[in-house]
């Protein structure tokens, strides 16, 4: 008897899954995906993260967030300007009952996204709001954190925050292990397997404070292929190799992991057999 697997930061409700969802939640299923942390980044997909929680409420277990970063992709990028919360506020409280975690937020100090203090000011404003809330609904917190590492876990614990994922985490080993202190957790999408550049991150967090995420459709195996819920079982096995541990512990543990830190995501949480 095993836990399937738990991705703990995906955004399924993106448009690019749109015209073929029921396949994507088909292949989801078949790989042995009990339960999908669904992340937002803007609030325009709020409402669409709650219509794919009805349609399948075994699977999707949504979260509100607005990310550091907002105008699309690329170049037309920039850092969140606090009204973009603010205008958004009542869905938190709204909607609390069906929220797992609030997130994706955090902080992104990439020079040509936050070229400007002002810039990096506005991100940690939307931060420690968002934080805020979580603290308010007994919420854990789902957390991007490029380029700002080191500040948003020591904001995080700043802010008395004791419940947080940090995803595709690609800080200094030493920052991690601060968050490891802390009680944070960390997720690796299937990305990590295209080169040996976090093995050593990977090595010295224990499994215990580690998480499966996708971030699918991004940072999947091929930087040029939409990724997939269903890839997950490729950051299992890089980390179970990395490790030295067979991908059916790495399972378990990280299936552990994401109970512990989403409570309530434990009703899509079943046992099954393989």
């Amino acid at each position: 008897m095993e836990y399937g697997f738990v991705d703990c930061h995906c955004h399924i409700s993106a448009r690019e899954f749109e015209e073929d969802l029921e396949d994507v939640i088909q292949r989801t299923r078949e790989a042995g995906v009990k339960t999908l942390v669904a992340v937002t980044e803007e609030a325009r997909e709020f409402d669409r993260v709650l219509q794919l929680q009805e349609r399948y409420p075994d699977l999707v277990a949504p979260c509100f967030g607005i990310h550091p970063l907002q105008g699309g992709e690329g170049p037309t990028q920039r850092s969140v300007k606090p009204q973009e919360l603010d205008a958004a506020l009542p869905q938190f409280f709204k909607h609390r009952e069906r929220l797992v975690a609030i997130g994706e937020i955090g902080l992104d100090f990439t020079p040509w996204c936050a070229p400007t203090q002002q810039d990096r000011d506005g991100q940690m404003d939307v931060f420690i709001k968002q934080l805020n809330i979580a603290k308010e609904l007994d919420l854990p917190v789902n957390v991007h954190s490029r380029s700002a590492a080191k500040v948003v876990i020591a904001t995080m614990r700043e802010q008395g925050v004791s419940r947080a994922l940090l995803h595709n985490f690609a800080g200094k080993p030493a920052v991690a292990l601060e968050g490891v202190k802390a009680g944070f957790l960390f997720s690796f999408p299937p990305a990590v397997c295209r080169n040996q550049q976090r093995d050593k991150l990977i090595k010295q967090i224990p499994l215990e404070h580690i998480c499966l995420e996708t971030d699918s459709p991004a940072l999947g195996l091929d930087k040029h292929v939409r990724n997939e819920p269903c890839n997950i079982v490729l950051s299992c096995r890089y980390i179970a190799d990395v490790k030295g541990l067979s991908s059916q512990t790495v399972q378990l543990i990280t299936a552990q992991n994401a109970r512990r830190l989403f409570p309530k995501v434990d009703a899509h949480l079943q046992y099954t057999c393989f």
